[in-house]
Order: C-alpha cells, then structure tokens, then sequence
C-alpha cells in the first residue's frame, strides 16, 4: 500500500503537462483578442475625441481582463503541481476560459457598433464614407488629409472620414493616428503574390486586395451606402464635397451611372475652362471617385487580382454604364513618387488645373445628364460645331471662332490627332480616354469646343 501515493504523483505528471499546454493555448487565443480589443480601441479614439469616456471604461476592462488571466493562469499553474487534476477539472476549466472568449468578442463588436452609430446619430446617416488609401508615403498621406480635413472637418458628420493602410509602415500608421477626426483601418496581408505575367509589379496586386478589403470593411462591415474612394497623393477642391452630394443625387435617379468621379484625365489647365460643366464617359477616370453599395455588391465577388482600374473599364465590367466627369477636376494628383513610377507625371497630371471656384451644386439642376437628356444635350452640342479637317488642325481650330469637330477613322488617326492637340491617347478596350461614345471633348486655350469624333460616333448620337 505504500507504492500507491507514488504511483499516483506519476499519473499526475502528464496531467499537468496537458493542463499547461491547454493554458497556454488559451492565454495565446486570448492574448489575440485582446490585441485586436486595443486595436479597436485605438481606431475609435481617432474617430471622434467625444468617444474619450467610452475608450477609457473599455481601456480599464481590457486591463482587468489581462490582470486576471496572468493572476488566473499562474494561481492555476502553482494550484496544477500540488493537486491531482481530473479530466473532467480540464474540460470545466476550459469552457469557463471559453465563456470569457465569447465575452471579449462581444465587447469588441459593442465597442466598433457604438464607435459607427456615433457616425450616423442625430438625424439622417452619412451621405457617404471618404477612405483615403494609403501605404508607405507618410508625408503624401499628411498633405492629402490636410487638404480634406479642410472642407470636411465642418460636414464630418456626412463624410465620415477614414484612412485605409497596406502594410505596416510605421511612419505611415504613427500619422494615422495621430489625427482625432478619423477612423483608422489596417490591412495586413501576409499572402505570397505569384504575378500572372513575367515583370509584372507586385505592388499592382497588393493594391487591388487592400482595395477590395477597404470597401468590403466600408460597405458591409461598416453598412455605408456609398464610399468616396481618394488616395494618399491627393488635394481636393473647395466645392468637393458639393459635387458629390449632387452627385449621389443624380445616381440614385439614374441607374446608368455606375460611378461619379471628381476627376478628368485631359483636366490640364490649357484644356479646360468652365468649372460648372459635366460630361457623362464611357471611360472610367477614377482618381477620386464615389460608388454605390448596389454596385459593389456586383462588383466585389469577381474583384480581379491585379490592375483593378483598367479592369473597371473593360466593357464586360461596366455594362454600358458610364462614368459622370468633371470639366475642371475636383482633385489634383501630386504623387510623383509611387507605384506608376512617375507614369505621365509631367506631362498630364503635373499641369491638371484644380478648382478654385465654389460652386452651388444644389442650386445646378443636373437633370441633363441624366441617361435620355444627355444624348440630346451633347449631340446638340456636337451638331453645332463647325467640322475641320486636312491639315495643321490646331491652328485651324485656333483661328476659328466658335466649336470645332475633327473625324477620326481609327486609334490610330486618333492618337495622331491627340499628339497634335497634346491631350491623352491612350485607349482601353476600344474606348479613348475621357469618351463619350466614341467622341473626346476638350477646350483649346479658349472657351472653345474641340470634338474628335469617332467614325460611330454620328450615328450614336443619332446626328
């Protein structure tokens, strides 16, 4: 009868061994949502300085919670050495450390809840959220979200403002939160990217998952209607936040517009003139631009891997449905440095003229733009404009007063036409930059019209 004590410590060995291991897999579960519990914690602090209270009472449970598990695990790993524990002990024990993980998920759901419905009380909810997309380029992302605080610290409650970072810079995180008047999201995607094709940029694939994760956070996550999208090397106009509210307006009328966008890619300041002019495209301009929940809901499940931009102007994408642009952009693009390497820095995007006029856009009646006025709008325009052709085409356009049309055959007449004038040439899938069915409109120094016509394009219009 002696052996028996003896034989029992043995038993008890692999016992506390296992009940050890179980502790430690539960504190390392638990450590995670107490990591993401101060994430929260710290994106809600800089979502609005009135939710100070509520930060520091979940601030102080968290503490509570940490002090317990540490004083809890270690009190049970000194109590595993000196008792005999069953297994039925074990299981008890590991549903209670269960129980308090659900409780820490619910906390953090009742903590992001009450930071979103802090947003969207006293009346009507947001118009729609701004997300600036960011990276690495922390003293980029400073200049833009100066620029945008400017007009919309005095409207944040439509315009919930949010910044959204790939990756982990330090820098770039650090400037983030460091501002009270937003809300802070991070992707961290940790996924190898194999490239489709040799060559390719691996920062073209990373962009188009963080873009898809932003808007899915935005839109489902977070349930706003609409999300304006910016990036971290952008300035914005005075009359901004006007336009897009005008805007939202005209796409809940017209179900033909899949996206408004503040930009115009032939925005330089030699071919622009008038700040209230708006033109319908076939060719998506991004570059600060507004979309619907309905549309994402198509657009989200066969988001592509890479290239996303040029993707949203495939015809297969956007269906038909065009694009609403600004004569005289709405944003302007300083980012000389970044993931194009410079692309057309100088020579398209440098000159852009921002708008500095503050327009009364819910005094514009924009019915003209919708699906069945435009039509006839622009193909009144177009009709009275006097048609050229031959040769030496700018100083023939220059020297007649009133509008003018050139015809073009093909891409490559147009892009001989488009080198003359010094605007864009670029197509994708069939459609020259700024287009609308087929035609390219821009100003030439003067209040004057320029049309280049497409060989369809009379017939479209039904000239």
């Amino acid at each position: 009868m002696a052996r028996v004590p003896c034989d029992l410590r043995f038993l008890l060995i692999p016992a506390a061994f296992m009940f050890i291991y179980i502790q430690m897999r539960l504190f390392q579960t638990q450590s995670q949502y107490a990591d993401r519990l101060s994430s929260a914690l710290e994106s809600e602090n800089h979502c609005t300085s009135q939710l100070r209270s509520l930060i520091d009472q979940v601030s102080t449970k968290q503490s509570r919670i940490l002090a317990l598990e540490g004083n809890y695990s270690q009190s049970l790993f000194f109590f595993s050495l000196s008792l005999p524990l069953s297994p039925f002990f074990l299981v008890d024990l590991k549903n209670r450390q269960d129980q308090q993980l659900v409780q820490l998920k619910d906390l953090i759901h009742t903590f992001e809840s009450k930071g979103i419905a802090k947003l969207t009380q006293g009346g009507q909810g947001p118009l729609a959220a701004v997300v600036i997309m960011a990276c690495s380029r922390a003293d980029y992302l400073e200049r833009t979200v100066n620029s945008v605080l400017k007009y919309q610290s005095p409207i944040a409650s439509k315009y919930p403002l949010f910044i959204s970072q790939d990756g982990s810079n330090q820098a770039v995180k650090s400037k983030s939160l460091s501002y009270t008047q937003l809300t802070y999201m991070q992707h961290l995607d940790f996924e190898p990217v194999i490239t489709e094709r040799p060559g390719e940029l691996i920062a073209y694939y990373k962009i188009a998952r963080h873009y898809k994760w932003a808007l899915d956070q935005l839109f489902y996550k977070h349930k706003f209607s609409r999300v304006i999208i910016l990036e971290d090397d952008m300035e914005i106009a005075p009359d901004f936040f006007d336009y897009f509210e005008a805007a939202a307006r005209l796409m809940d009328r017209d179900g033909t517009i899949m996206a408004a966008s503040s930009w115009n890619d032939n925005g330089q300041k030699q071919f622009v003139h008038d700040p209230y002019a708006l033109y319908r495209s076939d060719f998506f301009p991004g570059l600060g631009w507004m979309l619907k929940r309905s549309t994402w809901d198509e657009l989200s499940p066969k988001w592509p891997k890479a290239y996303w931009d040029d993707w949203l102007r495939l015809k297969e994408n956007h269906k038909g449905r065009q694009f609403v642009r600004p004569e005289v952009c709405r944003t302007y693009n300083f980012g000389e440095h970044g993931s194009s390497l410079g692309q057309f820095f100088s020579q398209y995007l440098e000159p852009i003229k921002l708008n500095d006029v503050k327009v009364d856009w819910n005094a514009m009646d924009l019915g003209y733009l919708t699906e069945g006025n435009y039509t006839k709008y622009f193909s009144g325009l177009v009709r009275q404009a006097r048609p050229i052709q031959g040769s030496d085409l700018v100083l023939k356009a220059q020297n007649i007063n009133g509008d003018v049309r050139i015809r073009y055959e093909d891409q490559a007449e147009f892009e001989r036409i488009a080198g003359e004038f010094g605007i864009f040439e670029e197509w994708k899938d069939g459609v020259p930059r700024t287009a609308y069915k087929g035609i390219v409109v821009f100003r030439i120094q003067t209040t004057r019209r320029v049309f280049l016509v497409g060989p369809d394009s009379v017939m479209q219009l039904g000239i």
